[in-house]
């Protein structure tokens, strides 16, 4: 039997994790710096949380969750996205009631989504996520977006672009939904399915439509800007201020809408302009999210996220050149040779590594000229020898691969040497 992973999944082999380690430290100290901590949610939740907190009108819910009855009948669901499960965390919890405010929250975490699998669109696939829940100032929407840009520019992408909307508040929506009714409604029969349902349940998310996106009612439809209330307005023109004030550009696009139905107010998407980067541009996406909190049985908390996938970032990387400085070698390796010194090489494995040094020995038992192979295959920076002649002067003998030099070092000293020899290095 030949049974390979599902379709839409994949395997991190080992001479990739060392970037995807990498990328995790840090955008953990990222976030440490910009004071966020890091909560970790279950992988499957009640569909009920999905259903309120993503939306019944979204393709999420509508078409890409797996969903399945337990054994005791009730209905649950991989996660799809990260914020309605860190937000029912903050409640289910009383986060709210913390004295410090906002509640800053950064996780990382599989997400789960039925679609077509294409580059950079996985069945199964990576968010690093943020949250920072319990206040309205626009300087809360301007740090996240902040951090979001500081995450791809610190690992060294630069073909980037901040596209920037605001969605305005329930006010200024309404108002702006029924516009896009008005305006769309004469061209429904010529809408796919799916933007007839959407016309009736959210129209603005007609805007975001891929099969719809050429019809010539898009490139005429309403603005959200144009229908922005004066509190609306002044909000979206105080993120703007503030992100010029830290000098970050930025484009508006008042056609850029989210997928989830939980936004308003501050919307916002990454995107790569690398050559070859692929048909689909945005690394992220996220905005402002004041009434979810409320939704999901807590009380009334603005809030504000952004998600990335890290496969698009490893994408984005690998279209600008880039190449993250991993560190894939090892500290030393030990070669042995004849059965006392295989003994002692067990010994002297264990005593290293519990000094903290990164250390392996041959399992093979292979030749002398063997295991010298496999510490250059493995870029071992130094290489114990231990043989028959070593023991009975009670040394080792330490060859630093880098210059070929050896020298030896009494058994007794060994542990020490290594980490003043490796610490020197460093």
């Amino acid at each position: 039997m030949n049974i390979k992973a599902p379709r839409g999944t994949q395997d991190l082999l080992p001479e990739t994790t060392g970037d995807w380690q990498y990328i995790e430290q840090k955008l953990t100290d990222l976030c440490r710096r910009f004071n966020y901590q890091e909560i970790r949610t279950p992988v499957f939740e009640h569909t009920e949380l999905f259903q309120r907190g993503v939306g019944d009108s979204t393709d999420i819910v509508q078409k890409e969750m797996y969903t399945f009855e337990d054994r005791g009948g009730r209905s649950l669901t991989l996660r799809p996205e990260g914020t309605a499960s860190a937000v029912r965390a903050f409640v289910e919890h009383k986060l709210y009631g913390l004295a410090n405010q906002p509640v800053k929250l950064f996780y990382f975490g599989p997400m789960f989504r039925y679609e077509r699998p294409q580059q950079g669109r996985m069945r199964q696939f990576v968010q690093f996520g943020i949250e920072a829940l319990g206040s309205a100032d626009p300087a809360v929407d301007a740090e996240v977006l902040s951090l979001a840009m500081s995450a791809y520019q610190q690992l060294g992408l630069r073909s980037l672009k901040l596209v920037i909307n605001s969605l305005g508040d329930a006010e200024s929506r309404s108002n702006h939904r029924n516009a896009l009714v008005e305006h769309f409604s004469p061209h429904k029969e010529e809408l796919c399915a799916d933007c007839q349902v959407r016309l009736e349940q959210n129209p603005l998310r007609i805007l975001d439509c891929k099969k719809d996106r050429n019809h010539p009612a898009m490139a005429t439809a309403p603005s959200i800007l144009t229908y922005l209330n004066e509190d609306s307005e002044k909000y979206f023109a105080e993120v703007k201020n503030h992100l010029d004030n830290m000098g970050i550009d930025y484009v508006v696009d008042p056609n850029l809408v989210r997928g989830l139905d939980y936004y308003n107010h501050t919307a916002f998407e990454i995107m790569s302009n690398a050559e070859g980067f692929g048909a689909i541009t945005t690394l992220s996406g996220g905005g402002r999210y004041n009434g979810l909190v409320e939704e999901l049985g807590g009380p009334e908390t603005p809030g504000i996220g952004f998600a990335m996938s890290l496969e698009r970032l490893l994408m984005a990387l690998d279209a600008e050149g880039i190449e993250l400085p991993v560190d894939d070698g090892l500290d030393c390796f030990i070669v042995s040779l004849g059965e006392k010194a295989e003994k002692a090489a067990v010994r002297y494995t264990y005593e290293l590594r519990n000094a903290g040094v990164q250390v392996d020995k041959d399992y093979q038992q292979r030749k002398f000229k063997a295991q010298f192979k496999a510490a250059d295959r493995l870029k071992a920076k130094y290489v114990v020898i231990l043989g028959e002649e070593e023991l009975e002067k009670d040394t080792a003998t330490v060859r630093n691969m880098s210059t070929g030099e050896q020298v030896d070092v009494s058994l007794q000293q060994l542990v020490a040497y290594m980490k003043e020899e490796l610490e020197g290095g460093n």
